[in-house]
């Protein structure tokens, strides 16, 4: 196995950068050039999400640039997510998901968020009145079906603190592959990695950069000088740096640009070598921050974080 791919605890590899596909413009023809682009570039593994939008742009894509002898579908890691609304039966959530795209089966399929939708909420930022109370184990009773039926070949999480990991775990059959979470160099996620570790569970980072250019982001990972200098001292880019951070603490990145420059940047941080000085220096960043009183992150207006045990430690 190189170092481009990590080995899941399902058994199966998974590239460790991805590239994201949410777009709040959501074109599809914009998508699909970016996917065709980005496999041109190398990139291998791709993430979407029914709530996304970019389901159909993704599938279609990729169909195209199967058929067309570019790429092997055995050589495409596809990650979708189940969204609130279809807990009450997740079987039925992937097999839409898969018409949605034109295909047999997906590699990943992972619960969005620990947080369960009335049937009929559509919204990316639910309402308060579309939630209902979660019933964990019978959401991952129906995860664990889509992987018995073959719609899938692994199954995992998103968006799960440490308690709802170990929750989890007291009841699961097959435990999650993968945990996505928000992870960059100024919110490290030290605790959930650690939980995460414990049980052979993959951490895997999405706005590795800080999700400059959302609502809720900020540029204060590719502004940080130190970031910048280092970027400078190994003749990279801040971005690069940020990702190789990631990539050093075992975990994978998913990144999210369709500009070509950026894509080929992003995809570039695997070969980057930064030494023992460097990652120490970037993980000090946030112990400078607490020291100062400095807020790490932008505060999200997201509902998700009003639900007192969803927020129990760093997610």
């Amino acid at each position: 196995m190189n170092n481009n791919q990590v080995r899941l605890n399902c058994g199966i590899t998974m590239p460790v950068i991805g590239l994201g596909t949410y777009s709040f413009q959501n074109d599809r023809k914009t998508t699909q050039q970016a996917v065709h682009m980005a496999l041109k570039m190398g990139y291998r593994h791709f993430d979407t999400a029914k709530i996304y939008g970019s389901e159909p742009a993704l599938g279609s894509a990729l169909t195209e640039a199967i058929l067309d002898g570019k790429v092997e579908r055995e050589d495409i890691f596809v990650t979708s997510k189940l969204w609130g609304s279809d807990h009450h039966d997740p079987v039925s959530g992937l097999k839409q998901t898969l018409k949605n795209m034109g295909m047999e089966h997906l590699d990943m399929y992972l619960v969005h968020w620990p947080v369960k939708l009335k049937p009929w909420a559509c919204n990316p930022i639910p309402n308060e009145d579309e939630f209902e109370d979660l019933d964990l184990e019978t959401t991952w009773a129906g995860m664990e079906k889509c992987l018995d039926l073959g719609l899938c070949r692994c199954i995992g999480v998103s968006n799960f603190s440490s308690r709802k990991i170990e929750q989890l775990l007291d009841f699961a059959s097959v435990p999650p592959a993968v945990n996505q979470v928000e992870m960059h160099p100024m919110w490290r996620q030290t605790k959930l990695r650690g939980a995460c570790g414990d049980h052979n569970i993959h951490v895997s980072a999405y706005s590795p950069l800080g999700g400059p250019g959302n609502s809720w982001g900020s540029t204060v990972v590719v502004d940080s000088p130190i970031i910048k200098s280092i970027a400078l001292q190994r003749k990279a880019t801040p971005a690069q740096v940020a990702l190789r951070w990631g990539l050093s603490k075992g975990s994978s990145v998913i990144v999210k640009s369709f500009n070509p420059e950026r894509m080929k940047e992003n995809i570039g941080a695997v070969d980057l070598k930064l030494d023992d000085g460097d990652l120490m220096e970037i993980d000090r960043l946030e112990e400078r921050k607490i020291m100062r009183g400095e807020s790490l992150v932008n505060e999200t207006t997201s509902p998700y974080r009003t639900l007192e045990d969803l927020w129990d430690d760093e997610i």
